[in-house]
């Protein structure tokens, strides 16, 4: 399952073959073939001396000044580089300081795979981020693939968003085949749209290209921040390009075991997202007089089932049925910020006002294509960068035994990623990350414990991996992406760590933030209406 795009506090801005010589198997701590690491070294040359002409940002982008946007050229295949070459866009905002005490650029990506870090620079204007902004340039894009970046589309943006759909916990065998058929058909026609370029939408791409960004902005060695699956090639990128890294920031992070990549990591996630249902849940029915929705965490999961039966038969304003509810309430296993939203919603239809949850749950008609052109580089590379299992009785094993325990995402987790079975472009294996005493300056973890999209065990799998980084941990709480967000000390560690470098000495503990406040619709009206004079 993609994790969503993690911005901390700018959530509200936006929210097996092998490749002919890619990398060593897993478990390998041999470096990659020689053709791709002289291809990078002679893209990055190549755009150290082009830099990147910024200017304003083209309308389609959304971005307002002082960003500004320009583009840089990779090698569509390092091991070809003086063959194609795809324009990756990129963005910027300029170092607030006084220019003594700038530090250079702060590269930015958010996760997906899949999600662009174009609106990253507006970070700037936060107060979790005025420090930064001041000592750094702050600079977002879109990795190859995404938005304008050579976009990726895998079938019709409005067959990809089509409501109401369904969403059964313990699908029959009827239904099974029908996404069995459905996964077969995005397979084919992700390789039928991007036809030999399919196979050069990977990780270790993603990690070269960002070498080249780093060149192309004039920086000898790159500061980097990564959330999600950012955290996963930055983690290959410190791993490839270790004399290259200044500073870097692996926040909410991806288990970097090769044995990992993709499928455990997906049935680990399936697991801990019931976790984080369970905690949703349990703040609702602690807030029982304001949703009503049930005293214990049972009672409020027998509402939210009672309200997916009425959606299965009659969807709400046609287009809400149990899938779109279902993707709501995955929603708040992400981030705590929407739980009094998706409680209020929920409590609404119940009592027979459908309208919040039409607001909340419904396709937007004008973020279909983006949706789409996410989900295809997600699959693209995720089914690119490792082996997956090509028999449907392994996922069907596998899965239904999960379903016992998690029933709330196993099942929408395998749909998502059923097309790796199917998958036509070669596999690669992926590469075994780790560096060695003094390979790397130190780097900072931050991780929440109960984190459901990348779980928590990955960032300790992360520490070990790369020699000297530090760990931050914020616990008891689960909100995915955590730096820059609504805890002063995960905030305090992240900028002192770019500021002057300094971590703390091993791991170190933070205490969770607040839980959210439960407003109802009723309050909330209450609230709005006007004072009468005195």
């Amino acid at each position: 399952m993609r994790a969503l795009v993690t911005y901390g506090a700018l959530a509200s801005l936006g929210s097996l073959a092998l490749t002919s010589l890619v990398a060593a198997p897993a478990g390998s701590a041999e470096p990659p073939a020689p053709a791709e690491v002289r291809g990078t070294a002679l893209a990055a040359q190549r755009a150290a001396a082009a830099g990147i002409a910024f200017g304003a940002c083209p309308r389609a982008e959304g971005l307002p000044a002082p960003v500004e946007c320009g583009t840089f050229k990779v090698p569509l295949d390092y091991a070809d580089p003086g063959g194609r070459q795809i324009s990756l866009t990129v963005s910027r905002a300029r170092a607030t300081g006084e220019r003594a005490a700038r530090q250079g650029a702060l590269v930015y990506n958010p996760g997906g795979p899949g999600a662009s870090g174009m609106s990253f620079p507006m970070a700037g204007a936060m107060p979790e981020w005025k420090r930064t902004g001041a000592a750094y340039d702050l600079v977002g894009y879109a990795p190859r693939g995404v938005g304008r970046s050579a976009p990726l589309s895998c079938q019709n943006p409005k067959d990809f968003a089509a409501a109401p759909s369904q969403a059964p916990t313990h699908p029959s065998q009827a239904y099974k085949q029908q996404q069995i058929a459905r996964a077969t058909a995005y397979a084919d026609g992700c390789a039928r749209r991007a036809g030999s370029a399919l196979r050069h939408y990977t990780s270790l791409n993603n990690a070269r290209d960002l070498d080249v960004l780093r060149a192309a902005l004039g920086e000898k060695k790159l500061t980097f921040m990564g959330a999600s699956y950012g955290t996963y090639f930055g983690a290959l990128y410190a791993t490839l390009f270790p004399s290259h890294v200044r500073r870097m920031v692996f926040d909410s992070p991806v288990n970097p075991d090769p044995h990992q990549i993709w499928y455990r990591n997906n049935l680990d996630q399936s697991l801990a997202f019931e976790g984080r249902w369970k905690d949703f849940r349990t703040w609702v029915a602690k807030h029982d007089r304001t949703y009503r929705l049930g005293a214990t965490p049972e009672e409020v999961r027998l509402s939210y089932e009672k309200a997916r039966a009425r959606l299965s038969r009659e969807p709400a304003g046609n287009v809400v049925g149990p899938g779109e509810l279902q993707a709501a309430m995955l929603s708040a296993g992400y981030y705590d910020d929407y739980w009094a939203m998706r409680a209020t919603a929920l409590s609404e239809y119940l009592k027979g006002n459908p309208k919040p949850l039409i607001e909340q749950a419904s396709p937007r008609p004008g973020s279909m294509r983006d949706e789409e052109n996410g989900n295809a580089v997600y699959t693209a590379v995720e089914c690119n960068d490792a082996p997956w299992p090509t028999d449907w009785s392994v996922w069907n094993r596998d899965n239904s035994r999960l379903a016992l325990r998690a029933p709330f995402e196993t099942w929408d987790n395998v749909w998502m990623n059923l097309p790796c079975a199917y998958w036509s472009a070669p596999r690669q294996q992926p590469l075994d990350v780790g560096t060695g005493p003094g390979e790397l300056p130190p780097t900072l973890i931050l991780a929440a414990e109960r984190d459901a999209a990348t779980p928590y065990p990955g960032a300790l799998e992360l520490q070990r991996r790369l020699a000297g980084s530090v760990l931050v941990t914020e616990r008891d709480s689960g909100t995915h992406g955590i730096g820059g967000g609504e805890n002063a000390c995960v905030n305090g560690h992240l900028e002192t760590y770019l500021l002057t470098g300094r971590t703390p000495v091993r791991r170190a503990q933070c205490a969770p933030h607040r839980e959210p406040n439960p407003v109802s619709l009723d309050e909330r009206a209450v609230a709005k209406e006007p004072v009468p004079a005195v």
